[in-house]
Order: C-alpha cells, then sequence, then structure tokens
C-alpha cells in the first residue's frame, strides 16, 4: 500500500509510494483554488521533496475531477500585504521549477490562472479530454502570475501566448494539445494508467542525470552555445563519476535492464 504524508495539511494529500510522489490539490467546494494555506502546504511539500533521498517523481493533480481554478480571490485568499503575497506566490513557482526530481501534471476538467501556471510549471503535462485551460487574469483586471510570463513563451512561443493572455479565452484540450500547451491528451478513463505509466519509466531512469538534464534544458533559453556545451561537459563529468553510469554500463555488457539509485 501506499504511504501517505498528509497529516495535519487542510487542503492537500500527500501520496508517496516506491518512490512516486502524487500530489493532490482538495479544495472541492472551490474547484481546488489555491488560497494562502494551499500555498503554505505547497511550498512546504515542495522543499520536502527537494530534500528527499526517496523521492524520484512528482505527479501534480486535483480532486473532484478539476486540476485547479486558479487563486481564491473571493475571501479566505491573500490575508498578506499584496507585494508580500505575490512574494510568497513566486517562492511556491520557483520552488516547483527548481525540484530536481521529474514533474508531471495530470489535468482532468479546469486549469485556468495560477492553476493553469502550476501545471504549466511542471516538465511535463498530461491532459484528460476534460481539460479546459485559460490564462484567464486580463478578465479580472489583473496580469500573469505564477510565472505565467516566463512559461507560457518558452512553451508555445511569444504571439501566441500573447494571445491567450490578452484574450483570456478558455480552451480545450485537444487546442491545447495542437498548440503545444500540453504533451499528451487522453480519454479520461485511460489517464490515470498513462500517467502511473510515465512515472513508472521516470522512476527506473537515473536521477542525477535526470537531474542535471532538466536543469540544462530549463537554462538553456539563457544561456550562449559555448555556455552550454560548458554546461553540458561539466554535467557528464558528474555523471561519470557516479555509480549510476557503473552500473548502465554494466548492465549493457550483460544484456540486462540497469537498477539506478541515485548515487
Amino acid at each position: 500500500m501506499p504511504s501517505v504524508s498528509s497529516a495535519g495539511m487542510e487542503t492537500l494529500h500527500v501520496d508517496r509510494d516506491n518512490g512516486i510522489v502524487t500530489v493532490t490539490l482538495d479544495r472541492a467546494a472551490k474547484k481546488n483554488a489555491l488560497n494562502d494555506v494551499m500555498w503554505n502546504e505547497l511550498l512546504a511539500t515542495f522543499r520536502e521533496i527537494a530534500d528527499s533521498d526517496e523521492d524520484r517523481v512528482v505527479v501534480i493533480t486535483g480532486a473532484n475531477g478539476e486540476f485547479c481554478s486558479g487563486a481564491d480571490l473571493t475571501g479566505g485568499g491573500r490575508s498578506r500585504h499584496q507585494l508580500a503575497a505575490m512574494r510568497h506566490v513566486g517562492d511556491v513557482a520557483l520552488a516547483l521549477h527548481r525540484l530536481p526530481q521529474p514533474t508531471i501534471a495530470k489535468v482532468r476538467g479546469v486549469s485556468v490562472g495560477a492553476g493553469c501556471n502550476l501545471a504549466l510549471g511542471c516538465d511535463l503535462v498530461v491532459a484528460s479530454d476534460t481539460a479546459r485551460f485559460s490564462q484567464i487574469f486580463a478578465r479580472r483586471g489583473l496580469t500573469l502570475d505564477f510565472g505565467g510570463s516566463w512559461l507560457l513563451p518558452r512553451r508555445i512561443g511569444l504571439h501566441r501566448a500573447k494571445e491567450l493572455a490578452f484574450f483570456a479565452d478558455i480552451i480545450g484540450a485537444a487546442e491545447a494539445e495542437q498548440i503545444g500547451l500540453v504533451n499528451r491528451v487522453l480519454p479520461d478513463a485511460e489517464l490515470d494508467a498513462f500517467v502511473d505509466g510515465w512515472a513508472r519509466r521516470l522512476l527506473d531512469a537515473p536521477p542525477i542525470a535526470l537531474a542535471m538534464t532538466k536543469r540544462l534544458l530549463n537554462n538553456s533559453l539563457e544561456v550562449t552555445m559555448e555556455e552550454a556545451l560548458d554546461d553540458e561537459g561539466m554535467a557528464q563529468t558528474v555523471n561519470f563519476g557516479t555509480q549510476d553510469t557503473i552500473e548502465a554500463m554494466t548492465a549493457f555488457v550483460e544484456k540486462r535492464s540497469p537498477n539506478f539509485r541515485g548515487r
């Protein structure tokens, strides 16, 4: 049975199953909208996962057939001074971005505003055909937050990002896949099995190499080709000093699957 480490949490369920961590947003009455408590619990959870040697893959999803309806602006939302509140939101976005483990967003139902950017902040986004996405901020007289201004152009290009941000339209899963907002769209009944399959494939991959690959790709638009090659060289030097690379070479010679341990 999976172990559960959600004790004392009001808005999240954190389930651990042999290296796969599933973080489920759960505020059913608000379609899993993000309030102060959820921001705090997400930040604490992401930091805990980042420090764990046992957590190898992270899946983020929502309860009750919805992913996340964005920040809760109707009360019980942000109790802090606004700028301090936004800096706290930024801390959560950065904590997700900095996770060394690969992350998968499993999206059903609504995924709008900060909820949309929570999904896009993951390394991979897999959606049910029930999913709906929107950068809804302009409808509320607001600008993008939770990293949307950085994430969107990198996902779908600058001009398409401006279209989603300016018009704040709600788009379905098929269009989201067409424009590159998500990696895969599946019938709802197939979503859980597909994400579990991806998570288990990542679980079998070398953790150190994956973490460095993730960092190289995240930094790729910020560095020159020369800097990228230097970074690749340093990453490979680290890899060749790990037990996992030795195990990979040994397994290749012995014609078996490698057993990576993150060492």
